[in-house]
């Protein structure tokens, strides 16, 4: 059997909930059109290696709960970007270091090749490089994710270290049956059938002139045949006079070459012959238990976990000097607020002329419910999905695009932003849109996050209205949940009469010589009025303003 890592029992109280929609309206590891360019973790990803990389796509995938462990990896990436020229130096060591993991994984499977010994042997020589960088830095004052990484790298295999480097060849074959992949001087007995593998040439070199000079015969030439083995080849001129001699054995005749063979070339070919084979054979056993001794290790997956975890911190530390990123402060009360924050997968799209407008989002406890109004093209699915995408970098433990970030932490995140189908299922849209609306209604809770983009569009407009009154009314009044709530029914901004805890906000719009200008800001207030399309890349839509019942 393989060897397996023990599973990790881990409760739903320790990791960020998000339900499938959530996931997909994110855009977090893939995009919906099956890509990753445009996701979380394009916009965010400055690892050297695929084991950082996937490191940092399992903290996005599953962000966490439990404080401790986002602020100790906090810690860790701002030690990093604090210490001068430290980032250049990880940098190097972290790009060789081959990818462990994997290598293991083709080892105790019988898949792996010599290069998975030397990717072994590479990152250990690499964890030692690692060790020697961080010892003069580390003392009490060191965060303690960095103190783990250093002791858990500190001479954990430094016995199977030294074997692999006495045991692997400088240059190794791709595969163990091409041969060459145990050193020189590592085995006795391997050396001693190589030897006389490799040095058949020059043995079969003199004994062809030896035999040329007893039998007079100056073309004569020792060849190797694939049914005779190695042979005397000469031509018929000569073969009269060879063919009396007794020491000369005769294996083959043709019309212009003659073949003969004696009992020391029948020795000398059986020796190299069993000479290969028995190299072949040493070569493959030590191989096995090179193999044997490197899957048994313990330390290893560990080690290979903790490079992938320097990654991901230097890959942080990066990130945040590159720009206005912040390290968000997390508490376990229902704090919530993002000062001049932004949308990842956006701003690294937008060309380096545009520049990303900024936005705040505050959400404290007696104003925990957003109502946000605006037209289309205003900006609001996009300060939707910011705003759920600095809750999963925040508790993932990564810098946050924003000036200053406050979060208590979220058990559970909710986004349900555009609109979708599934009709392969017998799903309309409006179906998938009250599937979901009922999801998040039956598991909000007060430490949640929901944020949702206009519920009630997939039906008339007093249904439509009613189900969006109602719904906001659940989340204000009995779930109590942290919640931005984007729609066009303006007459919802009249709750935050009935509502305490509800605060009107709107996207900044100008008209400006008959055309809209849309500013991209959220501002507190009430859009007097709802937007239909307004893109102006459409010259021929005739776009309006207009008022309020009305179906989209």
């Amino acid at each position: 059997m393989p060897r397996i890592a023990r599973p990790l029992r881990r409760g739903d109280a320790e990791t960020l909930g998000l339900d499938p929609a959530t996931r997909a309206s994110l855009d977090l590891i893939q995009a919906r059109d099956g890509t990753t360019t445009h996701t979380l973790f394009s916009a965010v990803d400055r690892c050297v290696s695929a084991a950082g990389q996937r490191q940092l796509a399992q903290w996005i995938a599953a962000p966490s709960t439990d404080l401790a462990l986002i602020e100790g990896r906090q810690a860790g990436w701002r030690w990093i970007a604090g210490q001068a020229g430290l980032i250049a130096s990880l940098t190097p060591i972290l790009k060789r270091a081959p990818d462990l993991a994997r290598a293991l994984g083709r080892l105790s499977t019988g898949r792996g090749l010599p290069r998975d010994l030397a990717a072994t042997r590479d990152l250990l020589q690499a964890a030692d490089a690692l060790v020697a960088l961080l010892e003069p830095l580390c003392n009490e004052a060191t965060p303690a994710l960095i103190r783990t990484l250093f002791a858990g790298l500190y001479g954990r295999a430094d016995s199977l270290l030294s074997t692999l480097e006495k045991a692997l060849s400088e240059s190794l074959p791709a595969r163990i049956e091409d041969g060459g992949a145990i050193a020189t001087g590592f085995d006795p007995d391997l050396d001693r059938y190589r030897g006389l593998r490799d040095d058949s040439k020059r043995t079969l070199a003199a004994l062809q002139q030896r035999y040329a000079e007893q039998f007079n015969v100056a073309t004569l030439k020792i060849k190797h045949h694939a049914q005779l083995g190695y042979i005397i080849e000469t031509s018929a001129l000569h073969a009269a006079k060879l063919r009396d001699r007794p020491e000369l054995s005769f294996r083959q005749g043709t019309a212009n070459l003659v073949r003969f063979t004696t009992d020391e070339l029948l020795e000398l070919d059986r020796a190299i012959l069993e000479a290969a084979d028995r190299a072949a054979v040493i070569e493959r056993r030590l191989f096995a238990a090179l193999v044997a001794e490197t899957v048994s290790h313990p330390a290893l997956p560990e080690l290979a976990e903790l490079f992938a975890t320097a990654d991901v911190l230097t890959g942080c530390a990066r990130l945040a000097q590159g720009g206005a990123w912040c390290s968000p402060e997390m508490t376990q009360d229902q704090t919530f607020e993002l000062k001049g924050c932004r949308h990842p997968v956006v701003e690294a799209a937008l060309e380096r002329s545009t520049k990303f407008i900024p936005n705040d989002c505050l959400l404290p406890p007696d104003q925990r419910v957003m109502l946000l109004t605006g037209p289309n093209m205003a900006g609001k699915s996009t300060f939707l999905r910011q705003t759920a995408l600095a809750v999963i970098l925040a508790q993932a433990g990564l810098p946050v695009p924003a000036t200053k970030a406050r979060i208590g932490i979220v058990d559970r995140l909710f986004s349900r932003v555009g609109a979708a189908d599934d009709l392969a299922r017998g799903r309309s849209t409006f179906m998938v849109e009250m599937t979901e609306t009922a999801a998040i209604l039956r598991q909000a809770g007060p430490r949640s996050l929901v944020v949702v983009d206009e519920i009630g569009r997939g039906t008339s407009t007093l249904d439509g209205l009613a189900i969006a009154w109602a719904t906001l009314e659940a989340l204000h009044s009995q779930l109590g949940s942290r919640t931005i709530f984007a729609t066009h029914f303006h007459e919802l901004c009249s709750l935050s009469d009935s509502m305490p805890r509800l605060t009107p906000y709107t996207m900044a719009v100008r008209e400006w010589q008959g055309d809209v200008v849309f500013q991209h800001e959220v501002r507190k207030g009430a859009a007097k009025k709802a937007g239909g399309c307004m893109s102006p890349s459409l010259p021929e839509c005739q776009c309006r303003w207009f008022s309020a019942p009305r179906a989209y």
